[in-house]
């Protein structure tokens, strides 16, 4: 149980470029879609080709790995050529004004409706104002008028002759009409009158009296005269303005008598322009500069036409993008303005959003930008399960606001909605929204990294060579689509693997094509993408530069070299963005009698996570089922790493703490020149960790500034053998033998590693071979419990007992 030395060669994958039948990648056609994601693009076809309800998709997967690419390709076949969806109007409902109607029209037609109107309301400016200074209006309305004097001058007259022969005047005056006696036809004066006998007095009280009742009725009349003349004079007009308006708005019936709700706004049109003919009629300019004047335009704007969506000059079914998607840019809105200090709003002032625009096609969204905005989920969500556009205020919904508002008419909504996020989104919506699984039934997952074979070799080869020619790069030599490829296995963290992050591809290729520029080449060369890689690291490098200077310095203590109980070089693993590198970790353990309590100090001290606390349970359950099986074992045991004053999360260290555990117990000490990384089973297998390439490479550059001896190398799961993609330093040391790379699959080969002593079989009885590692610590265990059995025992005896004991 040794554990196998790994030879250089399986270190580093290598990518021939003499495999590649072609010279540079100028030589290559573009690639259509993105390599190895078949699962994702079968989901992407399923998913834009269903016409059923509910069948929207969520497109996940991590960042750079072409999603929007691949949806934005395949929606644009699919939508090329589609017939072009309505467009949608808003107009006045002159009825109930706060309640606009929404009109779908032919697509083109809504900006040809907004145009006859105009066409319209100019038309009946210039056609009203004739009519009514025509002749024909002028002679008739002069006839009105003169019927209606006639009528009551002959009422009057004859009142007139009556009074006369009664010896009364019927006076005219300024407040109306009056009687008084007369005496040949003149008006006779208050002394006159009271010269009179009684009896001429009394006739004449008696004459005025009726006289009075016949004036008053005539005055009657005369009111319901002017009504009627009033009610005559409007029909006129009602008259002439139809006169003038009925055959433009017939014309315009015509030309839309295949849509009837167009007609029908048409037909309230002319009512409403017969109502309001004076606001096509001149009218005087009000005295006072800042007053509107009533024929202004703004008075004219009920018969305007309000295109909210015009697919008039597109091509094919709308696709969408809405990169603020708010909840007034996804429904929409009502705009108001400020006249005289009070905000107004009217159907003019509805404002499309990104669904009204996407309707008849294709929305894509966000959906972190999505979650993070106000009401904008829930907004969503409504639009989808009514399959209508609702134009609502958030303002007036919450009471925010005390504003004059509209409801518009709701547009049905038939779109598909595209949702790009992250796998986690989509796994939390699918746990806490029960309305998520009934509207996106669709789940697009974009692996993370696909087959390194050599058809994807050469798929990659096309897809740098499309990148080149999309952004205006340099084409790749072979040997440079070589260096990438194995750049993007060494990003996957498998040799059999390469990344899916084409994003983070295309930017390598893009700094190899500035180094290939200022070398004055023609052509991407694999020295200017190890340079652009190297550019890249040393960017990122600072905080590794100051973690190595302060071990280097002994700062933070780390032994390369010599040998120590209970102290074994763990590795651990810094993330900062997208960069990542390793550093080596102290890891002490103590032993001594106890009550079978391991203390794992970070958890302790809450510095450790629960998948480390995870695994010093298991080692902890390994060590008891190997040596404990018929009686506890009294061992009290500390683990810690040393100096760390982070969180420590993750079981890659647990093999190392292990190890450091049976240190402690057998009192063997442990090679400081080797450092290992690996979690560990019940069963003491050792299992593969992640980042295994940047832990060696981090213990690596700590050996090699204090200088390589031969001795000094790494110990890994022989599961992370296929992960091995290491720098070319790191190969070219294990080849000169200076440095060793060691992959195990037993705790116990780990063991024999490191302290160069047998770790030990025991036999069939279950007793361990005395100098061996195992035999070790089983020895002590057992002086362990006995101790602690001597205690207990003196414990029970009281204070001599306790005396004894100390």
């Amino acid at each position: 149980m040794t554990g196998r030395m790994l030879r250089s060669e399986e270190l580093y994958t290598r990518c021939d470029p003499a495999a590649f039948a072609f010279a540079t990648t100028a030589d290559l056609e573009d690639v259509v879609g993105i390599p190895g994601q078949v699962r994702a693009t079968e989901a992407l076809d399923f998913g834009v080709g269903i016409r059923r309800e509910g069948y929207n998709l969520f497109v996940m997967g991590p960042p750079g790995t072409g999603k929007h690419r691949l949806v934005r390709e395949l929606l644009a076949q699919k939508v090329s050529g589609a017939s072009r969806p309505s467009d949608w109007v808003y107009v006045n409902n002159f009825e109930h004004p706060h309640k606009p109607l929404a009109i779908e029209l032919a697509s083109g037609r809504g900006s040809a409706l907004r145009d006859d109107m105009r066409r319209l309301v100019e038309d009946l400016r210039i056609a009203i104002p004739a009519v009514f200074e025509s002749d024909e209006y002028r002679s008739r309305g002069e006839q009105i008028d003169l019927d209606f004097a006639e009528r009551q001058e002959k009422a009057f007259g004859e009142l007139g002759a009556e009074a006369s022969q009664q010896s009364i005047a019927l006076l005219r005056t300024p407040n109306g009409f009056s009687l008084a006696p007369a005496k040949d036809g003149e008006v006779i004066s208050a002394e006159d009158y009271e010269r009179l006998p009684e009896a001429d007095k009394e006739r004449i009280q008696k004459a005025i009296a009726a006289l009075q009742q016949k004036l008053e009725r005539i005055i009657r009349l005369a009111q319901q005269w002017r009504r009627e003349r009033f009610e005559r004079v409007k029909a006129l007009n009602r008259e002439m303005t139809l006169l003038a308006v009925g055959h433009l708005v017939d014309d315009l019936r015509l030309r839309y008598a295949d849509a009837p709700k167009v007609c029908a706004y048409l037909e309230a049109v002319r009512q409403d322009v017969i109502e309001s003919r004076d606001d096509f009629l001149p009218q005087q300019k009000s005295g006072l500069p800042f007053l509107p004047s009533p024929s202004d335009a703004a008075s004219l704007r009920r018969y305007e036409v309000n295109v909210i969506i015009d697919h008039g000059d597109g091509n094919g079914m709308p696709v969408v993008v809405e990169e603020h998607p708010t909840y007034s840019n996804l429904l929409g809105r009502v705009d108001h303005i400020s006249q005289f200090g009070t905000l107004m709003t009217d159907f003019g002032l509805i404002k499309a959003g990104a669904l009204h625009r996407a309707n008849g096609g294709y929305l894509l969204l966000d959906v972190h930008r999505l979650l993070m905005q106000p009401f904008a989920w829930e907004g969503l969500k409504r639009a989808l399960s009514t399959r209508g556009i609702r134009i609502e205020s958030l303002g007036e919904m919450y009471s925010l606001v005390s504003t004059v508002s509209l409801e518009p008419e709701p547009i049905p909504l038939d779109v598909k909605v595209v949702l790009f996020g992250e796998r986690y989104f989509y796994h939390l919506l699918q746990a806490y929204d029960p309305d998520f699984p009934r509207l996106f039934k669709v789940a697009v997952d974009f692996d993370d990294d696909v087959k390194h074979d050599a058809g994807n070799r050469d798929l990659y080869a096309r897809v740098l060579g499309t990148m080149a020619r999309h952004d205006g790069l340099l084409p790749l030599e072979g040997g440079a689509v070589a260096r990438v490829i194995e750049h993007s296995a060494r990003l996957a963290g498998d040799a059999l693997r390469l990344s899916a992050n084409l994003r983070r591809l295309g930017d390598l290729a893009g700094e190899a094509d500035h180094w290939a520029r200022t070398a004055s080449r023609q052509a991407i060369t694999a020295v200017d993408i190890q340079r652009a890689i190297d550019a890249q690291q040393r960017r990122s490098d600072r905080l590794r530069e100051r973690i190595h200077e302060t071990i280097l310095r002994g700062t933070i203590m780390i032994d390369s070299d010599g040998e120590k109980v209970g102290q074994v070089n763990g590795l651990s693993v810094y993330m900062l963005g997208e960069h990542a590198f390793g550093e080596p970790t102290r890891i002490t353990a103590t032993t001594r009698v106890g009550d079978g309590q391991i203390i794992d100090v970070q958890r302790e001290v809450e510095l450790g996570g629960a998948i480390h606390s995870k695994g010093v349970l298991i080692l902890s359950a390994f060590l008891a089922a190997r040596f404990s099986t018929r009686e506890p074992h009294a061992l009290s045991a500390s683990l810690v790493f040393e100096q760390t004053y982070g969180t420590v999360e993750g079981d890659s260290a647990s093999v190392a703490e292990l190890v450091a555990l049976m240190s402690s117990l057998a009192e063997v000490p442990v090679r400081q020149s080797l450092a290992v990384t690996g979690s560990v089973n019940q069963l003491g297998q050792v299992q593969a960790i992640g980042r295994v390439n940047e832990k060696i490479e981090g213990f690596f550059d700590i050996c090699r500034a204090r200088g390589l001896t031969g001795h000094q190398g790494v110990i890994i799961p022989a599961t992370n053998v296929d992960h091995l993609m290491l720098r070319s330093d790191v190969v070219e040391a294990v080849a000169a033998g200076r440095f060793q790379v060691w992959a195990v699959r037993e705790v116990d080969e780990v063991v024999e590693l490191l302290t160069g002593m047998p770790a030990g079989v025991a036999d069939a009885g279950g007793a361990w071979p005395a100098e061996t590692v195992n035999g070790r610590i089983a020895r002590r265990l057992k002086a362990l419990t006995r101790l602690r059995q001597q205690q207990m025992r003196l414990a029970l005896q009281g204070p001599k007992g306790q005396r004894e004991a100390q």
